[in-house]
């Protein structure tokens, strides 16, 4: 026994329709995802060991960006046992910061931001102060250079 003939034009209608609804669906999913992205949990972190006080890059450069979690933040070299930490991203338009050694400053190539060794706002359009951050020098056993711990403030 046969099963009922399905028409052609009936046939065709079902694919156009299902082709169409096919194609709004590869095109409007990718369109919600984009403005609705995924919850991914960031681990939250309370201090992060960022190097030696002897590391070369602050011979060279005079500072040192370092991860805080999702969040890069610097750390200036000002003295021996002085050292300086605050968000690296700029209080005008998230640019990352840099440190101009001759300058003795902070400052962000973006568009001019200048700040001073406290974070303080003193050039440029930034509206507001770089956040501060907490340095700790851990001594090690046997004389090894202290580690640089950065914490939160």
């Amino acid at each position: 026994m046969e099963g009922p003939a399905i028409g052609r034009r009936r046939f065709l209608n079902w694919f156009v329709g299902t082709s169409f609804g096919a194609m709004c669906v590869s095109v409007i999913y990718p369109v919600l995802r984009y403005v609705s992205p995924p919850n991914v949990p960031e681990a939250a972190t309370n201090q992060v060991e960022a190097g030696g006080v002897n590391d070369p890059i602050f011979l060279d450069k005079g500072y040192k960006i370092v991860r805080f979690g999702p969040e890069p933040v610097i750390l200036v070299k000002v003295s021996d046992t002085d050292f300086r930490a605050f968000s690296a991203t700029c209080t005008h338009l998230d640019c990352i910061v840099g440190y101009a050694k001759d300058k003795g400053a902070i400052a962000c190539n973006c568009h001019g931001g200048q700040y001073d060794l406290t974070g303080r706002n003193v050039g440029g359009p930034p509206p507001r102060p770089l956040t501060p951050f907490k340095v700790n020098l851990v001594a090690k056993k046997g004389g090894e250079p202290a580690t640089i711990v950065v914490s939160k403030a």
